[in-house]
């Protein structure tokens, strides 16, 4: 009797298991069958804003439904992470992040895709008379008041590529914080900054247009995007390297089928031919991959700016 009482339940739980995975997978095959909300937590016309604008047409032409692009800026990319926790997990609400969001938002959200992992550009104002990584370098030492470099936020990517660089080269900049790349551009062509590490696809069409000047790249390497530059490594300041990742993310229950359904469409639409060229025409670096890579370059790179933060005790907004 106790066997058989046993056995009863064994295959009713056996039954709710197949009938779940069976609907996880009808879920999988059918998505998505409505439009999706992609928060981008920073102001528009900045660097995130301006990636996601080149892959959302391949991906609505493929999935025939609408992705609405909502921009939420505020406190380094938390306000709208918060938004995307606080939402189904259904796959139908995705985060545009970088590495300026918060350890305490990334453990609540699920890595989808890299979208791009790019180095950004050491540009200045062509009011700044350098035209190299040693002549700021030596700027800077001369007059510590002179060199005002922006940001777009505390904590953010190009903030900390900022102290990355007064650490290493032994120099002090004031840090001068925006809530987002947008503005902060805004501020430097206007010559209230004169210093920033930004994603090339902020800064280069006014590099091309001759309206600022690029140094160099912040990436151990050259990058494919803009192989003219040189390193900061290799100007001066050996052993340098800040490399800015664009992610989704989507809440931490969203389904494991649809989260590698997504990976795998977006991986697709970053291989095409049209949109590999249309993001290296703008500095910006594609990448791909799975769920799992994508989770394995935020842990790394959680313990490299984690030990920078603390040590030079820098405050998130």
């Amino acid at each position: 009797m106790f066997l058989k009482a046993n056995l009863q339940k064994y295959l009713i739980c056996l039954c709710v298991y197949l009938v779940g995975t069976s609907l996880a997978i009808a879920q999988a095959d059918n998505f998505p069958s409505k439009s999706i909300r992609l928060v981008v937590p920073y102001p528009p016309g900045g660097g995130t804003d301006t990636l996601m604008r080149i892959i959302v047409p391949p991906l609505t032409e493929i999935w025939k439904q609408s992705i609405v692009i909502e921009n939420r800026p505020g406190a380094s990319g938390a306000v709208g992470a918060d938004a995307v926790i606080r939402s189904p997990a259904d796959g139908y609400t995705w985060l545009i992040a970088t590495p300026a969001l918060p350890d305490q938002f990334v453990n609540q959200l699920v890595p989808v895709s890299l979208v791009s992992a790019s180095p950004y550009v050491l540009t200045v104002s062509p009011s700044l008379k350098v035209n190299t990584v040693q002549q700021l370098i030596a700027a800077a030492k001369s007059n510590p008041q002179l060199i005002r470099f922006g940001s777009s936020g505390s904590g953010s990517v190009s903030h900390l590529s900022g102290e990355l660089f007064k650490s290493m080269a032994g120099v002090e900049m004031l840090h001068v914080p925006y809530k987002g790349s947008g503005p902060a551009l805004s501020d430097l062509l206007g010559g209230h900054i004169n210093v920033m590490f930004s994603p090339a696809q902020t800064v280069m069409p006014q590099i091309q247009a001759g309206n600022l000047k690029a140094l160099a790249v912040t990436s151990p390497k050259r990058s494919q995007s803009v192989p003219g530059l040189p390193t900061i490594s290799e100007s001066g300041i050996p052993g340098y390297s800040a490399v800015g990742w664009f992610g989704i993310f989507a809440p931490s229950k969203t389904p494991s089928n649809i989260v590698s359904k997504i990976s795998a469409d977006i991986d697709r639409v970053l291989k095409t031919p049209q949109v590999r060229k249309e993001m290296l025409d703008r500095g910006i670096e594609p990448s791909g991959g799975t769920s799992e890579e994508f989770a394995e370059l935020i842990k790394a790179d959680q313990q490299k700016w984690s030990k920078l933060i603390q040590d030079k005790n820098i405050k998130i907004d």
